[in-house]
């Protein structure tokens, strides 16, 4: 009878993972060192092999929310003490960390989901641990930002990381009149409770594609790309749309759009802009011009900004 087969020749899986875990713990770990620690954005198996070595070796976990993180530690095998460190109590928090660091232990940190530190809390603690000249190690892994990048075929043109609009009113206004512009790209991060409002809002960049992520990683993940005027259609199209998280990514507009939407404006518009512009706001310009005009705002919004760019705004 041949002998039973051992856990690793019976799932090559195993040894891989076997393999793995013991490079992971070849790497040096530093003492008095906070590890930023990305964790699963859905799917816990997304979970890097270093994450976890880190996680068991930490003296404690800081964490954005400990009973989230408590779930997941518990779903990996980890047992570690949690310190609770959110956008409410980061400064405070990031007191207690700096003792335990220069103390000689090693912190990690983790936000509730993704990568801590991009549109979510954990940038001020990094800065308060290298503003006392100890060190911050990153330990890379999944992010909802780099998801939908990879898979949004933006092959050139620049994409800046907005996240999270401000929720409503004049907040909210201002920062569209701040990024509405831009001909980079803009990611964005949406709750399901004011993907409607934004869908509206989107409306207005038009044909400019639109690569949205829903529920990424997770069971019922959608990724699709369409024309921003598009999404709300989308979004009616089937209910259980308006479910779960959303990352959205409207593409960079190309050079030779930016100037083919610039040149398409009638010489009485592009006239009655820059009369405007002596006297309002880009934004107030703009609209006032497709009022009087009917040239499409947001192809104005663009010209009055390429013009203040360009020095050609008395008013600028």
């Amino acid at each position: 009878m041949n002998p039973p087969a051992s856990p690793d020749s019976a799932d090559p899986a195993s040894g891989s993972l076997s393999a793995l875990f013991a490079l992971a713990r070849q790497q040096h770990y530093p003492p008095s060192a906070l590890y930023v620690v990305a964790t699963p954005i859905g799917n816990v198996a997304d979970i890097t092999v270093r994450a976890l070595q880190v996680l068991h070796l930490a003296d404690a976990v800081a964490c954005e929310d400990t009973r989230h993180t408590a779930r997941l530690l518990q779903a990996c095998g980890v047992q570690a003490e949690l310190l609770a460190v959110h956008e409410h109590n980061e400064a405070r928090m990031a007191e207690v960390v700096l003792a335990r660091l220069r103390a000689g232990q090693r912190i990690a940190y983790v936000s509730d989901a993704g990568t801590p530190g991009v549109s979510d809390p954990g940038a001020r603690l990094c800065a308060a641990v290298q503003a006392a000249g100890l060190r911050t190690v990153p330990v890379p892994g999944a992010s909802s930002v780099t998801a939908l990048l990879s898979v949004a075929g933006v092959a050139e043109g620049a994409v800046t990381v907005v996240g999270f609009l401000p929720a409503r009113g004049a907040a909210r206004q201002r920062a569209w009149q701040r990024w509405r512009g831009l001909n980079s790209g803009l990611l964005l991060l949406e709750a399901p409770h004011r993907i409607d409002t934004l869908a509206e809002e989107l409306r207005t960049f038009g044909a400019r594609r639109l690569t949205v992520g829903r529920e990424l990683t997770k069971q019922f993940e959608e990724v699709v790309t369409l024309p921003c005027a598009d999404f709300a259609a989308w979004l009616n199209a089937a209910p259980q749309r308006r479910r779960g998280e959303f990352t959205l990514l409207i593409h960079p507009l190309a050079t030779a759009d930016h100037d083919a939407a610039h040149e398409a404006l009638s010489p009485h518009a592009q006239h009655v802009l820059q009369l405007l512009l002596q006297e309002l706001p880009a934004a107030s310009a703009a609209r006032l011009t497709s009022a009087i005009t009917g040239a499409p705002r947001d192809a104005l919004y663009r010209a009055a900004l390429a013009l203040r760019r360009d020095g050609h705004d008395p008013a600028a």
